[in-house]
């Protein structure tokens, strides 16, 4: 037996959430980690540590796993490969360990991104410090992206994975960035590039051809055949950009499950299955999208039957017409819906409201300080998603009020210098603006 294993990098809250017109809060994405960690997902990259309006989130939930709450699930950053970008991701974010660093490998996105500036050597040369730059900080798990992999030329991207690997580069990340590839031509150039370089490799794909599972599972394997582990990124409910990334489900379940790798292809032991609707229904609710109706495994229609034949035969016997079982996911239990009087609480919530809402939950209070300091919180946490509050996200405040208070403040960046401040200086001068 192949003692490679799969794994899975979710990108959900770095990825997932760059999807057009949708985002999560701060909460929100912790939430996720949290469910993350609690299904024993591998990675979650859960951020970009340059990023201003990160900072307290991604230093909040790197403070959860000191404290042993996020204890499964490594969280990683995202940058670009520049060195100077990863001197201020660890700048910003002290207790970072694990990175991936990106870079454009197509000639395409070479000459269209840096207008003739740049030459593939100068790629490689800019990964090749971005990485020694990540060690001498202190990195543990480097990553190298080769964004657009699927449309570069292979002998470069084996030159490049090589380099990165002998600069202390953890991982070499392929890049389908605009959905291109197909599952055989994965295959082959994933093969190659792992047999080659021989370093893990991780997949990445989205799903402009509606191929972006299919790609992952392939690849996963060519690394797999090749003598390396395989690193499948993902995204809950295959949120993302465009038509988005690989599903999570879906990439487990390939693998569990189909013909050509179940019993031959194994998964990080430490995943359990049987979370994943959990994770999924809160995910379509934190980003307001629902889960499509023929979803595999999640959807509303994934175990549904109404023809005569189909519904005789699962009956029966439910592998008639099932590959794999509901409750596998997590599903079959009753779901109370409130259909009488429903107490919430918000913004505007008071303490009697309040303080029902968390005695539905067992939760007690100790005095009427800790009361009133934890309705705030749940005040500020709902301005901050401006959705209902989930019982997770309560018990989250209750328990971790301080880390709650800090993820859910942003300081916006504001340092009027030059023009913007004579415009804002000169205020009383100038006639108001048209907005509406």
């Amino acid at each position: 037996m192949n003692e490679n294993k799969i794994y899975f990098v979710d990108v959900t809250n770095r990825d997932g959430v760059q999807t057009s017109r949708l985002g999560l809060a701060k909460l929100q994405k912790t939430i996720i980690n949290l469910m993350l960690d609690d299904m024993g997902i591998t990675q979650s990259e859960f951020g970009f540590p340059t990023t201003k309006h990160e900072l307290n989130y991604l230093n909040g939930n790197l403070e959860l796993v000191e404290r042993n709450v996020i204890s499964t699930t490594k969280l990683s950053g995202w940058s670009r490969a520049i060195a100077s970008d990863v001197n201020l991701s660890f700048d910003n974010v002290p207790k970072l360990k694990n990175i991936n660093l990106s870079q454009s490998t197509s000639d395409q996105m070479i000459n269209g991104k840096y207008g003739g500036k740049k030459t593939p050597q100068d790629i490689i040369n800019m990964t090749v410090e971005a990485v020694e730059c990540a060690v001498s900080r202190g990195a543990e798990i480097i990553g190298v992206n080769a964004e657009d992999a699927s449309r570069s030329d292979i002998d470069f991207l084996i030159r490049y994975a090589k380099e990165a690997k002998k600069a202390g580069a953890k991982r070499f990340r392929y890049c389908d960035t605009l959905g291109f590839e197909d599952p055989k031509t994965t295959y082959d150039r994933i093969y190659r590039i792992a047999k080659e370089v021989q370093i893990p490799v991780e997949m990445h794909f989205h799903n402009d051809l509606g191929m972006a599972t299919a790609c992952s599972v392939m690849g996963a394997k060519a690394a797999i055949d090749a003598g390396v582990d395989a690193y499948i990124n993902t995204a809950i409910n295959g949120m993302g950009e465009r038509a988005g990334n690989a599903d999570l489900v879906s990439c487990l379940l390939a693998i569990l499950k189909s013909a050509g790798f179940r019993n031959k292809y194994h998964i990080d032991p430490n995943i359990d299955l049987s979370k994943a609707w959990k994770l999924a229904k809160y995910t379509a609710y934190a980003f307001g999208v629902p889960i499509p109706i023929n979803q595999p495994a999640v959807g509303d229609n994934a175990f549904a039957h109404e023809s005569g034949i189909h519904a005789d035969g699962a009956l029966k016997d439910r592998r008639n017409y099932e590959l794999y079982d509901y409750e596998e996911l997590g599903r079959g239990e009753p779901e109370i819906i409130e259909t009488g009087r429903m107490i919430t609480t918000g913004e505007y919530g008071g303490i009697k409201g309040f303080r029902n809402v968390y005695d539905n939950l067992e939760l007690e209070f100790k005095d009427e300080h800790e009361a009133r300091n934890i309705l705030e919180l749940a005040r500020y946490a709902n301005v901050h998603t401006q959705k209902p509050l989930t019982s997770s996200e309560l018990r989250f405040i209750y328990y971790y009020p301080d880390i709650a208070a800090k993820i859910m403040t942003v300081s916006p960046y504001y340092e009027p210098e030059g023009a913007i401040k004579e415009r804002v200086d000169a205020k009383l001068l100038t006639k108001p603006h048209r907005i509406i």
